[in-house]
């Protein structure tokens, strides 16, 4: 299972994002974003589960809203309102079980992309 992460760049505080992550099957599987600063570890940021569940980490909800479309084997993230401390790199994760915040228990990922936003 191959995933792709696109949809990063450089915005300002305030602005939206909408980052897509492709999947290469359709196969319905517990999706993820994970996100990692310079220097630190992959912080979950939110999951969608197979039946469409979705959870988030507290500095995100309310701002960012994660969706799938299985039609098009593609998972959404919803960035607004970003802040600087929203900065790093998106990873979107993919496992078989149900939802999990470790990043180390998901079985597929994808490549990172760069969110950058400016104070």
């Amino acid at each position: 299972v191959q995933l792709q992460a696109s949809g990063g760049g450089l915005v300002q505080a305030g602005d939206s994002l909408r980052l897509s992550c492709a999947v290469s099957t359709s196969t319905i599987y517990t999706m993820a974003w994970f996100r990692q600063a310079p220097g630190k570890e992959h912080k979950f940021v939110g999951g969608i589960s197979r039946a469409d569940n979705t959870v988030y980490t507290d500095s995100v909800k309310g701002r960012f809203t994660i969706s799938r479309d299985n039609a098009k084997n593609a998972m959404y993230l919803q960035m607004n309102s970003l802040k600087p401390e929203d900065s790093a790199v998106y990873f979107c994760a993919a496992r078989t079980g149900t939802m999990n915040y470790d990043y180390s228990r998901y079985d597929f990922w994808g490549q990172g992309t760069q969110v950058t936003v400016s104070s």
